[in-house]
């Protein structure tokens, strides 16, 4: 009984694990593979000492030294006439800038035009009040880069009598019913980047009676249009209100006059020197006339509403900034 347990023993002993034998395969396969790596990589590395590699040759084409590089062919100029040089784009890169006088966007009455007048400064724009009408004769403002790109106030939407105006005013109940919107002279868009002067932009002395389809169709198109000018210029003048006749017909029971038309002038700088442009608008719908089609030169405005704008830039600058329109500097 001995002799068999031994011998079951040794028969157990002697039989092979397969699991064992393929692990062993797998390990030999492995140090055979690292063996050739490692022959291969000591190979090249004696083969690039002997016969090292170019760093140009590796490429299709062999690349022209900086110094050797084909110069650009110089362009040959030519005289400018007065009318090229007027026509063409100008950029305001590189160019030193005009320096707006301060205050040069408040305007001054022409002899024999001035009408009745309470100048009332607010935080966002300038407004001549005239109480005769209950409307304003203008309101003028300066709008940079930075404000127009501003975000910082939310529109109020609270139309208010104006507490600095002196006389007669007048009150939202006028525009009730009637047709009419209240129209901004100097737009709540313009007036973001404070809470105060958002506020003091639905003062009423800010406000017109304006046909629905003009204002929410070409003038405020002109609007947002002027916010990218001052996105892209940097700063810009503005110059807006309506344009004030005696026979005006009457709103409300506090009277307020309505205009047959409105105006906007804008000056700016490109290529260091002030460009101006200027608008008319009967108020009415115009459907989809294009902006553009309505630019006119800035004396045309002033003919119509006696009133000299940006007085005190020089003559030199003022002249023919407004006899003409180069539209070329005005991205629309």
């Amino acid at each position: 009984m001995v002799r068999k347990k031994g011998k079951r023993r040794s028969r157990r002993g002697g039989k092979k694990n397969p699991a064992a034998s393929f692990i062993a395969s797998i390990k030999r396969a492995l140090l055979a593979t690292a063996a050739a790596l490692v022959c291969l990589i000591g190979l090249l590395y004696v083969y690039n000492y002997f016969f090292p590699v170019s760093r140009t040759t590796l490429g299709s084409r062999k690349p022209v030294p900086e110094e050797t590089a084909v110069p650009a062919r110089k362009k040959v100029e030519r005289p400018e006439t007065a009318r090229e040089e007027a026509d063409r784009p100008h950029s305001n890169a590189g160019a030193a800038r005009y320096t707006f006088p301060a205050r040069a966007e408040i305007p001054e009455w022409e002899a024999g035009k001035k009408r009745k007048e309470q100048i009332i400064r607010h935080e966002g724009y300038t407004v001549s009040y005239n109480s005769d009408y209950r409307i304003a004769n203008w309101v003028a403002y300066e709008l940079t880069s930075k404000e127009a790109k501003s975000k910082k106030a939310t529109r109020s939407n609270k139309f208010v009598p104006d507490p600095l105006v002196k006389g007669a005013t007048a009150l939202n109940e006028d525009y009730t019913r009637t047709g009419y919107d209240r129209g901004h002279l100097a737009p709540a868009g313009d007036m973001k980047w404070s809470m105060k002067a958002m506020r003091e932009s639905f003062y009423l002395s800010n406000i017109c009676p304006q046909d629905p389809d003009l204002n929410r169709g070409i003038w405020k198109e002109l609007e947002e249009q002027i916010r990218l000018w001052a996105s892209e210029n940097g700063s810009l003048l503005v110059v807006t209100g309506p344009i004030i006749t005696d026979d005006l017909r009457r709103l409300g029971k506090n009277r307020v006059g309505i205009p047959k038309r409105f105006f906007k002038v804008v000056c700016t700088q490109t290529a260091g020197r002030p460009e101006g442009v200027g608008f008319l608008f009967d108020n009415r719908d115009y459907g989809d006339t294009p902006l553009r089609s309505m630019m006119i030169p800035i004396d045309s405005v002033e003919s119509v509403t006696g009133i000299d704008f940006f007085p005190s830039l020089p003559d030199s600058i003022e002249r023919p900034m407004e006899v003409s329109v180069n539209k070329s500097c005005w991205s629309i």
